[in-house]
């Protein structure tokens, strides 16, 4: 099982904050001969008699000198990752966990908002010292 992320916790907290039941930690994508470790799978649980929503979360820290380079592996794993849990589960959707100064920083650039954009990325932005959801982009 791979090393957890730097900022696991503070997201996994944050999420909790925001009302998120943890599923699965880390969460085990099986399809075939692959077997994968995203971060989270968590439920937002609703009232009524509806299921409530299920994400899986991959989480994020950009903390190599290159922030294009951590950009490039972070999302050919979420490519990787959302295909295979529209192969096996597709009631969840995959969303991308980053520190809310690397959105700022980054995240805003013309050609990552494109590239962004192109690959329908969803993001969970996170205040890592507050340990809460700043920003949910769809």
């Amino acid at each position: 099982m791979p090393a957890k992320d730097t900022y696991h916790q503070a997201v996994k907290n944050a999420l909790i904050k925001d009302g998120w039941k943890i599923l699965a930690d880390p969460y085990v994508i099986k399809y075939k001969d692959a077997e994968l470790f995203a971060d989270l799978a968590v439920e937002k649980p609703i009232v009524a008699q509806r299921k409530g929503e299920k994400i899986v979360v991959e989480i994020k820290s950009f903390l190599s000198p290159s922030p294009m380079r951590d950009f490039e592996m972070a999302l050919g794993q979420y490519i990787l990752y959302r295909n295979l849990i529209n192969l096996t589960q597709p009631e969840y959707q995959i969303y991308l966990a980053i520190k809310d100064s690397v959105y700022e920083n980054f995240f805003q650039r013309d050609s990552i908002q494109d590239i962004t954009k192109i690959n329908q990325l969803l993001l969970i932005i996170v205040d890592m010292e507050q340990e809460e959801i700043i920003k949910w982009i769809n």
